[in-house]
């Protein structure tokens, strides 16, 4: 009985190491969101404590967060010179995740900017030099709404922290999650302004749970681009842009590729209201541009467009792509899906311009463009306004098209759009699109203007994206 005891106590003895061993070490360094302050029950409720029961027992999520912690080390109160620093370093991690910058914004601290990279750059490269080569993911502070200028202020995140933080993530090659918009639109979680109750705790913890559940692959098209490029940083990320048949390109990498190697294709105006863009990225979507700009669509515009996407399946980018218009890019977006219906996962259309007539024609309620209308009839070869007017060559004359393809898609739309009007665009184009059977969805800004295009927030658009996307 003693020997069967003796076995029975070492074989647990054997059972619990392995289990202790086998755990991924989550190392979280942070400031007072990080440490769950203001929380009723912050062992529980803090973002590391929630992300702890999402991830379970193979996982151990350790919180080194300290409240007013700041990234400078000529802050106020530098982190690195705290003892949750020192413990976080001898804790073994597997992954770091890093959320600081927040308490960086307040005035006594902004006269040190010059040196945020260089610190942020050094507790790096001692998070590197660990013997557990720990994964290191950087976090931007999330949005915060205060009125004084003196304290936390969200102007000197967005002009001054993030831009920063996006620079260290370019420079280092880390991944980088942004926060900051996830906030943006969630003022009633944060009761002091600053500090997110135990539902904006939650809402930290699903991102970061997402993106350690990412199925990862390397992403490195840069050997395979045969064009001569020029490097630069997206928001982050390495952006490759060239010259394709005489025209701009550019292609910006995820840190990591998701498998099979999705990407978005940016129709026009590169670079404008990019929050869907960059969130895409973070979950490893490629995002691309080949520059067909005032060809409105036409058979010189397919073409090129026809070219750029062989072109990247010969890089080995998945063979549907998602198409993003924003106003006149819907044109380019929709008259190249027309054609290509097998090739398209999906289209997310902002503001979409989906009759020329209305825009830039301005037959209707609309002040249209006679620059542009001129432009247009001479990428169509009209001679005359009634050869343009009569004409047939804007997506809601090719819905019967669009729909063959089986792809959904997402308008965002202002509702009191005074450039390209609703009633003229989207809402005819979506009566019809449905009635033929095909599936769109339509969001609504309450009397939202042509501008601003997007959400601040995107989330809405990234699940539309990612779900379309997943059945494909």
């Amino acid at each position: 009985m003693k020997l069967y005891r003796f076995f029975y106590s070492f074989l647990i003895g054997v059972v619990c190491s392995l289990t202790v061993a086998a755990q991924t070490r989550v190392a979280c360094i942070g400031n007072s969101i990080t440490f769950g302050s203001r929380l009723k029950d912050r062992l529980t409720e803090a973002y590391p404590a929630q992300l702890q029961r999402m991830l379970g027992p193979g996982f151990k999520v350790m919180n080194f967060g300290v409240s007013g912690a700041t990234l400078l080390k000529n802050g106020n109160k530098p982190y690195t010179a705290t003892s949750a620093w020192k413990e976080a370093l001898s804790s073994a991690p597997d992954v770091v995740f890093i959320k600081l910058g927040t308490n960086d914004s307040k005035l006594v601290n902004r006269k040190f900017y010059a040196e945020f990279k260089s610190d942020y750059k050094e507790m790096i490269r001692d998070l590197r030099q660990l013997p557990s080569k720990p994964r290191i993911i950087l976090l931007t502070p999330i949005a915060t709404f205060t009125t004084d200028t003196a304290q936390i202020w969200d102007v000197a995140i967005t002009k001054s922290i993030l831009p920063l933080v996006r620079e260290v993530a370019y420079d280092e090659g880390l991944e980088l999650l942004d926060l900051h918009s996830l906030f943006l639109d969630k003022e009633n979680l944060l009761p002091d302004k600053i500090h997110p109750d135990a539902t904006g705790a939650k809402v930290i913890a699903d991102r970061l749970y997402t993106q350690l559940m990412l199925k990862r692959v390397r992403a490195d098209l840069k050997k395979k681009l045969r064009e001569p490029f020029t490097l630069s940083s997206f928001y982050g990320y390495k952006n490759m842009e060239f010259q394709f048949k005489g025209r701009k390109a550019f292609i910006v990498e995820p840190k990591y590729a998701a498998p099979g190697h999705p990407w978005v294709w940016r129709a026009r105006f590169w670079g404008h209201e990019p929050q869907t863009d960059i969130a895409l990225l973070e979950r490893g979507y490629h995002v691309v541009y080949c520059d067909a700009s005032e060809w409105f669509g036409n058979q010189e515009a397919i073409n090129l467009w026809n070219a750029f996407y062989s072109y990247l399946q010969g890089m080995g980018l998945s063979r549907k792509v998602v198409l993003e218009g924003m106003s006149r890019g819907a044109v380019y977006a929709y008259n190249w899906a027309a054609l290509n219906p097998k090739r398209v996962a999906c289209v997310y259309a902002d503001n979409p311009v989906l009759d020329l007539k209305s825009w830039p024609g301005g037959l209707g309620k609309g002040p249209g463009s006679k620059t542009d209308w001129e432009i247009f009839k001479k990428d169509y070869g009209f001679d005359t306004d009634e050869a343009a007017k009569a004409s047939k060559v804007s997506p809601i004359d090719k819905i019967d098209l669009i729909v063959k393809g089986h792809y959904p898609v997402l308008h965002v739309c202002g509702d009191a759009d005074e450039l390209v009007p609703m009633e003229e665009n989207t809402i005819p184009f979506e009566k019809e699109f449905k009635e033929k059977g095909g599936s769109i969805t339509v969001l609504h800004k309450k009397e939202g203007k042509h501008h601003p295009h997007s959400l601040p927030n995107p989330e809405p658009i990234v699940r539309f994206i990612l779900q379309a996307n997943s059945s494909k």
